[in-house]
């Protein structure tokens, strides 16, 4: 069966393409960064602060180091 991709639009109907979103370090050093079950928040995220000087997440979860 194929994968049906989650699409994402913004207030004016645009598509969005959360694959060119910005990904801040904050999301390359959580343990939910690559995780398909969490991608569609952490995509809905990134697309509404991406204007913003500093990226808060309240779901962030440091990696595991070791």
């Amino acid at each position: 069966m194929g994968e049906n991709p989650i699409r994402f639009y913004d207030d004016d109907g645009t598509e969005i393409n959360p694959d060119l979103l910005p990904k801040p370090s904050l999301c390359t050093s959580c343990a939910k960064d690559d995780d398909p079950g969490e991608e569609p928040l952490c995509a809905l995220n990134r697309f509404d602060q991406q204007d913003e000087e500093d990226f808060p997440c309240g779901a962030y979860v440091p990696k595991v180091q070791g």
